[in-house]
């Protein structure tokens, strides 16, 4: 459905949507249900759903507005800074405060859309360096910022778990060191479809957070790689089109989307295999979730609204 709907038509909507996107934050901080210690959700009755999942389809479409209404002071650091400091952030620390995660994820796209509108990236690059610097010194640096009252206990834990999760084999390691098993035992071509052992009962969350590991258990290396090569596809389809749209408004909302299920595939891939903390993050469109997946269908409509608008030269 979303797909059919012309991409100018909500992007006149971005405003409300931005704003929709705060009050909902501030509702699941003030009623949201708790699960697993964590106000994340919203609902009424049996019927509940993650308004983080929104603000990251709100962000890509309210980003890419403005940015198209900026023209070419998008290129002036200053202006991008103004962007991303007094847009971007506030909502991603207002979302991180119940979510790491996911307020990574919103710097992330964010950081993506702006680094491909603007022409200077510089400033871009040394932000990467830092993030990479900060991922070396990540120990230490836990340390101090849950001292000063940044980091809570439990995230403080997450780093020592990361650094040496045989260190906790039956507390926070375990969850590390069972995904870590299931990853080892599946070898070249795994043990088959359907036939892991971990996922019944050692994994926890095996058909969330940790699918990718019982992935790699029943089809191994070979069936690992071919899902990594499915996404790899799916984002060289998201630059072809962005390539193509008819106008910028559209391209930076591909890309937007692109940046959004890119970054979360790494991410996921990344906390499975333990290379960086366990954050809780799912995997685009096979972990379990019906909120993720429903707004990640419906971002593909987006980008797939985009893509219907492309004229073919003959």
């Amino acid at each position: 459905m979303i797909s059919k709907v012309d991409y100018h038509w909500y992007a006149r909507l971005y405003r409300f949507g931005y704003f929709i996107s705060y009050v909902l934050m501030i509702a699941v901080s003030l009623v949201g249900r708790e699960v697993n210690g964590k106000k994340r959700w919203l609902g009424v009755g049996s019927f509940s759903f993650q308004p983080t999942e929104v603000v990251k389809i709100t962000l890509i479409v309210y980003l890419a507005v403005l940015i198209t209404k900026m023209g070419s002071e998008i290129n002036d650091w200053k202006k991008v800074m103004k962007v991303g400091l007094l847009r971007a952030l506030p909502i991603a620390a207002i979302v991180g405060a119940n979510n790491l995660s996911s307020g990574i994820i919103i710097v992330g796209i964010a950081f993506v859309m702006l680094f491909i509108a603007s022409r200077h990236k510089v400033l871009f690059y040394a932000g990467g360096i830092a993030a990479a610097v900060v991922v070396a010194i990540a120990g230490p640096l836990a340390i101090l910022l849950e001292k000063i009252k940044v980091l809570k206990p439990y995230q403080l834990s997450r780093i020592h778990v990361w650094l040496s999760p045989e260190a906790y084999p039956m507390d926070g390691g375990y969850q590390v060191l069972q995904g870590l098993y299931a990853i080892g035992s599946g070898g070249l071509f795994g043990k088959g479809l359907g036939e892991s052992i971990q996922k019944m009962g050692f994994v926890p969350e095996a058909q969330n957070d940790m699918i990718f590991s019982i992935i790699c258990e029943e089809l191994g290396f070979f069936g690992a790689l071919c899902v990594i090569m499915i996404f790899l596809f799916l984002i060289s389809r998201f630059v072809l089109i962005a390539n193509n749209a008819p106008d910028l408004l559209g391209a930076l909302i591909v890309v937007g989307v692109m940046a959004h299920i890119a970054i979360q595939v790494i991410l996921n891939i990344a906390v499975v295999t333990n290379t960086i903390p366990n954050t809780g993050i799912t995997l685009p469109f096979i972990s379990y979730g019906g909120t993720s997946v429903i707004l990640l269908m419906a971002e593909m409509g987006m980008v797939l609204g985009v893509s219907n608008q492309i004229r073919l030269e003959r």
